[in-house]
């Protein structure tokens, strides 16, 4: 039987990853933010950054998303490495913590990247004992996120929602949908992206990801390059509109690690997150759709915060606003005709 992990609410609204460059204004200026997000690997020693951190997690709820952690690692996960994750807890108690449906350690190295695993049986049973141990240890219910792939093993005999609704049923972990993730993917590997998000335990999804990504061309081939610099594509912001219209609002957070631009850029993204989360909740209260209950009541809605129009921000809304537009006038008509309404 799976153990249920009790967190800290955290607000159904859109925050931003913080960096280091963003800390000091951040401190300064205490600009409208839903929450931060940080790397806990950044945060595992002494610094300014982690003294600066201790008092932005007095202003803003924050989550803590591991990228070293290896939870598909055969071996097992590292215990000094788990430790140290145990303590940035402990000292941060952050709303959310996350780590990757990945692997990155082989024979005590560690490599600087997220790989994938093969979808099976073995895999799952490691990863499955992986995750016990981890929210074992952190005594919390984590989030797992899907990754961004470009190749797929042949042997494998699951597909990754498969293997990841499988490890939310015996572990009681949490999902983190990253919806850029899943866009490079399905192009990548030539799957539909909202089949695959539409076959996820929608009560187990407790945050969702969003960032851009680099398009480039390989032997007359498109290959999407999950690179998290660049504002939010519409098509992304089309399957995330597709995504919460299935499940309901959730945590929303804008990811920008390279090439990362000022502050008032990702707060713009941040912004526009809520607004299309506020128009697809009015969209939804008019056909009267159920949404899928937020995962055990674990997440608390809130008055979205609110922005200053006259900072100068703009916004790169109007292609996302047409695409996500188009999608819930064909869903109004979908209703309608099964409504028994005559169309002209």
């Amino acid at each position: 039987m799976p153990k249920t992990f009790s967190t800290h609410p955290v607000p159904c609204a859109a925050g931003i990853g913080l960096r280091s460059i963003h800390i000091a204004e951040m401190l300064s200026r205490r600009p409208a933010a839903g929450w931060l997000e940080v790397h806990a690997e950044n945060y595992m020693g002494q610094s300014a950054a982690v003294d600066a951190l201790e008092k932005l997690r007095e202003i803003y709820p924050l989550s803590v998303h591991g990228v070293g952690l290896s939870l598909g690692s055969a071996s097992g996960l590292d215990r000094a490495h788990l430790e140290r994750l145990r303590l940035v807890c402990e000292r941060f108690q952050p709303a959310i913590v996350s780590e990757h449906l990945a692997w990155s350690v082989a024979d005590g190295a560690y490599l600087n990247d997220l790989l994938p695993l093969r979808y099976d049986e073995e895999a799952l049973a490691i990863v499955a004992r992986n995750v016990e141990r981890l929210q074992d240890t952190l005594k919390r219910r984590v989030f797992i996120e899907n990754l961004s792939a470009y190749l797929a093993f042949a042997d494998s005999t699951m597909n990754e929602a498969e293997f990841l609704s499988e490890l939310v049923r015996r572990t009681g972990c949490g999902l983190l949908l990253d919806v850029n993730n899943v866009y490079v993917s399905a192009n990548n590997l030539d799957f539909d992206a909202a089949t695959f998000i539409d076959s996820l335990p929608a009560e187990a999804i407790g945050e969702i990801h969003l960032a851009g990504h680099a398009v480039n061309e390989a032997n007359g081939d498109v290959i999407l390059i999950d690179d998290h610099g660049s504002r939010v594509p519409p098509a992304v912001w089309s399957l995330y509109a597709h995504a919460i219209r299935k499940i309901g609002s959730r945590p929303t957070l804008i990811e920008w690690d390279t090439d990362v631009p000022p502050l008032d850029v990702l707060l713009g993204e941040a912004m526009w997150a809520d607004m299309l989360a506020r128009r697809i909740a009015f969209d939804d209260d008019r056909v009267h759709t159920p949404k899928a209950a937020a995962p055990d009541s674990r997440f608390e809605a809130m008055e979205l915060p609110r922005y200053d129009n006259g900072t100068g921000i703009r916004f790169p809304a109007l292609a996302a606003i047409a695409a996500v537009g188009n999608a819930c006038r064909e869903r109004e008509t979908d209703h309608r005709r099964r409504a028994g309404h005559v169309l002209h």
